[in-house]
């Protein structure tokens, strides 16, 4: 539903029940200005949202607007799908902008990438990574400290630079600051240009719990119980040893990514996925935010794929996808 079209400066508050709304200092005609917003009013059960693009911005949602479920058969498969899509995207740019999810449903795409980097068919040096989020309250060389981490099990080993992976500076004297910092560092990169995200079993994306504003930036946050239960594995098994605090972009932060790219496997997250892609749009599955952006895909194994109504529709259309078009 396109509405009326107004003049807005390009401030913009973005309410918790997101709802995105411009602050404007009353409307003047169109030809007054060359700049304009269009208002695009999305009916989302019985909230009635509004999403307020420059009109440059509104042409790309409406040539790219789309949300597209690729199912495969098992998570060996997920890993080529994704490397694909980054390939694309690094044959354009080589020194794109990448957001990287830690945890284990991210494994299987940072696998295929080191193998296309050792034979050569990939380079990643050139390039530069956002972590999703980042542990409060570890020590600085604790080893599960998501940048060690992230440098361990990947960037070290697409020869990305050091100096190319950002985090948040979770030991700062002012982390409140240091969150401001770091979103305001993803903007001197000029954004991201694809984020890899996972999904919680509660239907987190980073650390944004339910209930999460779905306009939220990057900031400090407290996991749930069921979160630090599910974490406990890379803890030794023990509960207590897993913070209880985070840095994490806010999902209006992830939803400022160009394109996102969700992966799941396993039958464990089964549920929370058809609640983020076939349900409302809702704080208590944070993951159903992706639904408002306008280029979202999202790649599952069949058992992460079991709960999906449109679960044949997907397999159809993929199956038929037009020569040439990419994810």
């Amino acid at each position: 539903n396109v509405g009326a079209l107004f003049l807005y400066p390009q401030r913009r508050i973005v309410t918790s029940n997101a709802r995105v709304l411009s602050k404007h200092w009353g409307g003047r005609n169109l030809d007054d200005s060359d700049f304009f917003r269009a208002r695009l009013s999305l009916r989302l059960g019985q909230w009635s949202y509004c999403l307020d693009l420059h009109g440059d911005e509104a042409s790309q949602l409406k040539r790219n607007k789309h949300l597209e479920v690729v199912v495969v058969r098992s998570k060996d498969q997920i890993g080529p799908v994704v490397a694909d899509a980054i390939g694309t995207l690094l044959a354009s740019k080589p020194d794109a902008v990448l957001g990287l999810a830690t945890g284990t449903s991210p494994l299987p795409v940072y696998e295929e990438l080191i193998c296309r980097h050792r034979a050569g068919t990939l380079s990643m040096e050139q390039c530069s990574a956002f972590l999703l989020d980042e542990y409060l309250g570890l020590d600085r060389e604790h080893p599960e400290l998501y940048r060690g981490y992230m440098r361990d099990v990947f960037t070290d080993k697409v020869c990305l630079s050091p100096g190319r992976l950002f985090g948040p500076d979770v030991h700062a004297a002012d982390v409140s600051v240091a969150c401001q910092s770091y979103e305001q560092l993803i903007r001197d990169h000029g954004g991201i240009d694809l984020q890899v995200l996972g999904i919680g079993s509660n239907g987190h994306i980073g650390f944004n719990e339910p209930m999460s504003s779905l306009g939220s930036r990057t900031r400090i946050k407290t996991l749930t119980v069921q979160t630090r239960v599910d974490n406990a594995r890379f803890f030794g098994g023990d509960v207590d040893s897993v913070p209880r605090h985070v840095v994490t972009q806010g999902i209006g932060t992830i939803l400022d990514a160009r394109h996102l790219v969700l992966v799941a496997f396993g039958v464990g997250k089964a549920t929370c996925v058809a609640q983020a892609l076939e349900g409302p749009v809702t704080a208590m599955v944070p993951a159903s935010a992706l639904q408002l952006h306008p280029h979202v895909t999202v790649v599952l194994d069949e058992a992460a794929a079991g709960q999906l109504t449109l679960l044949a529709y997907h397999k159809y259309t993929y199956a038929h996808k037009p020569d040439g078009q990419g994810l």
